[in-house]
């Protein structure tokens, strides 16, 4: 009987192209896998951020209150607020206005604030303005929620005094651009303003979202309004 010997495989051709095939394939995972972590972090950054502006809101309803403790001769004073000027609620003249803020602990501004050994990466912010002239005592508040990324991180300090461990919201002065109502131009401080970037109007105190800050001229942006 003859018997031959027969070697079957795989021909070069097809090994490069399992090769090629392969390879595709992990590049698009590799391409798609940072993508799902950054959603996922959006998503988790949105879901805390809700919840600490809930948290925040209820906090100044506690704090914004006459002063709680003897000889409780300290009362709200909405004249210190204006109606065509933002206030920080975090300054430390805050108490001016509401004075039970002056036992306010700056953990209170932290989420969480309770007592945890963990490093807290979010902290809430408020802007307080009041609506309509002096004596009226209804006061628009707007919460901006920050996450801190880096636990050595430093922020410019709003009030002017150096630095701060956690984002704030800082003063920018702008003009309105002749024929556009959707444009405004930057008078000072222009580092702190860029495209994505969220403000907010002091004589209405409607927020802006930046769409955009021109290459040229660079002092110019455009903003989502009409």
């Amino acid at each position: 009987m003859n018997y031959k010997l027969k070697n079957t495989g795989f021909s070069l051709t097809e090994v490069l192209l399992s090769v090629g095939i392969l390879a595709v394939g992990m590049i698009f995972v590799a391409g798609v896998f940072p993508v799902g972590i950054h959603f996922t972090t959006i998503a988790t950054e949105r879901t805390i951020a809700a919840i600490a502006a809930d948290e925040a809101f209820a906090k100044i309803k506690i704090y914004a209150i006459d002063d709680p403790k003897p000889p409780y001769d300290d009362d709200i004073d909405p004249s210190k607020l204006k109606d065509d000027e933002l206030k920080d609620f975090n300054a430390p003249d805050i108490d001016d206005v509401f004075p039970a803020t002056k036992y306010m602990d700056a953990n209170e501004f932290v989420y969480p604030s309770t007592g945890t050994g963990a490093a807290k990466q979010y902290f809430w912010s408020a802007l307080c303005r009041r609506v309509g002239a002096y004596p009226s005592r209804l006061v628009q508040v707007t919460v901006f929620v920050s996450r801190k990324v880096g636990s050595h991180l430093q922020y410019p300090d709003p009030n002017g005094s150096g630095v701060v461990d956690w984002p704030r919201p800082v003063k920018v002065g702008v003009d309105e651009v002749d024929g556009a109502t959707n444009e405004l131009r930057i008078t000072s401080d222009k580092t702190y303003i860029n495209d994505g970037y969220t403000i907010v109007d002091d004589r209405t105190g409607r927020i802006y979202r930046v769409l955009e800050r021109y290459a040229s001229p660079d002092d110019t942006i455009l903003l989502d309004r009409d």
